[in-house]
């Protein structure tokens, strides 16, 4: 699309805890060694030579606008919907005493920042020859996966929690998905496509256990910089049950550096996890390095209902590294915060971001965070999937 000088700006897929390197012209998923997920890693300097500040001024509004730096070869179509590009908005009323400033991702195809991922990953899938892909889904990375593989041709298995909100359940089955709906928590659904993988040919679409979802989702850290004329914030707010764009955010801030964009400064990234389940803020409070297993996880906001991460020795390490942290909210507060954000901002967010917003005021009191720094909070999603969290008890 951008590229001339070569057609491929990926360089190799490297271990993000061993460090070994795999092939990248073939499907992958975790690394044969370790088993943690891999990272891929771009070609910067040949990037640099094409994509500049400058020239991204006259890009599309899409994520592709950062095509040397992603992983599809420049000669081959993206599966696209239009995703990225999503509105930096100011939040002068919920908080008024902050520098506070939303970024939108309900504004995505498929209504949440999971069509950044899914793109970017049933790209790279279809070009390395995958035709049946599987996800276990809490919600939206299904509707996405769904959408995505409608487009390109491809099968969607998805294997969803039985409580999973209906419109995600819906959104699968009319995009033309297979949808499985499991007794158990998105941990079951998974184990479930671990077993049956192999026989039925699907190539396993997890956070994470594939290396091109995070390169999707550290599109987030390129346009949260370009938006802010390449100022990063002081503090990020994230919601985070995989904590997939948290990590492809560090990453993006890594690789910008590396292009002479930024500086070496890094906002503190604080992880939010409802009160139900938070097997990160309980490591990070107990100074783990790893999360265990978080027992009887329940919370309405399905997209934090994720009891076991495996990217957690990375999203751990981001929070300690930025001297930021985790914090629990429960789900009552999300939802009364989610109101006053939607009275005073007219946005319907989801319950997720909701959390976010909650999280700012605990923080601000605990004198975590301080009213003169600049905030950014993280919307995943619209509030329109989550309708029955919202219903009047």
């Amino acid at each position: 699309m951008y590229a001339s000088i070569a057609s491929m700006f990926l360089k190799r897929l490297e271990c993000s805890a061993c460090g070994l390197e795999h092939d990248g012209s073939r499907l992958q998923n975790l690394c044969r060694s370790c088993s943690k997920p891999l990272f891929a890693i771009v070609d910067l300097k040949a990037a640099s030579q094409t994509m500049t500040r400058e020239a991204l001024l006259a890009r599309e509004k899409s994520l592709w606008r950062y095509r040397e730096v992603l992983p599809l070869p420049a000669d081959v179509e993206p599966v696209s919907l239009g995703e990225g590009g999503t509105p930096l908005l100011r939040a002068p009323k919920f908080a008024e005493d902050f520098d506070l400033w939303i970024k939108d991702e309900s504004l995505n195809p498929t209504q949440s920042f999971k069509a950044r991922g899914m793109s970017t990953a049933v790209s790279m899938a279809k070009y390395l020859g995958a035709t049946k892909l599987a996800v276990p889904s809490a919600g939206n990375a299904g509707g996405a996966l769904a959408a995505y593989a409608a487009r390109g041709g491809l099968e969607a298995h998805i294997f969803m929690p039985r409580d999973t909100p209906r419109a995600n359940v819906v959104e699968c089955r009319e995009l033309g998905a297979d949808v499985t709906l499991i007794d158990g928590l998105i941990t079951d659904c998974g184990a479930e496509i671990a077993r049956r993988k192999a026989n039925e040919g699907w190539f396993d679409m997890s956070t994470l256990k594939e290396p091109y979802r995070v390169e999707g989702k550290k599109t987030l850290g390129y346009e949260l910089a370009e938006q802010l004329n390449w100022q990063l914030p002081d503090v990020i707010l994230y919601p985070a049950g995989g904590g997939t764009g948290l990590i492809g955010m560090w990453k993006a801030f890594d690789e910008m550096e590396a292009l002479g964009w930024i500086g070496k400064k890094r906002p503190r990234m604080f992880a939010v996890q409802a009160a139900g389940c938070a097997p990160i803020v309980r490591a990070f409070q107990a100074g783990e390095k790893v999360a265990a297993e978080f027992p009887d996880a329940h919370t309405i906001a399905s997209g934090l209902r994720v009891p076991k991460a495996i990217g957690d020795f990375l999203i751990l390490k981001i929070l300690r590294d930025s001297n930021g942290g985790a914090i629990a909210v429960n789900d009552e507060e999300m939802i009364r915060i989610s109101r006053e954000v939607g009275a005073s901002e007219g946005l319907f967010v989801c319950p997720e971001g909701g959390a976010c917003f909650a999280a700012l005021k605990m923080l601000h009191s605990a004198g975590k965070i301080a009213s003169a720094e600049r905030v950014v909070i993280f919307n995943t999603g619209s509030g329109i999937k989550y309708l029955e969290a919202y219903e009047p008890d």
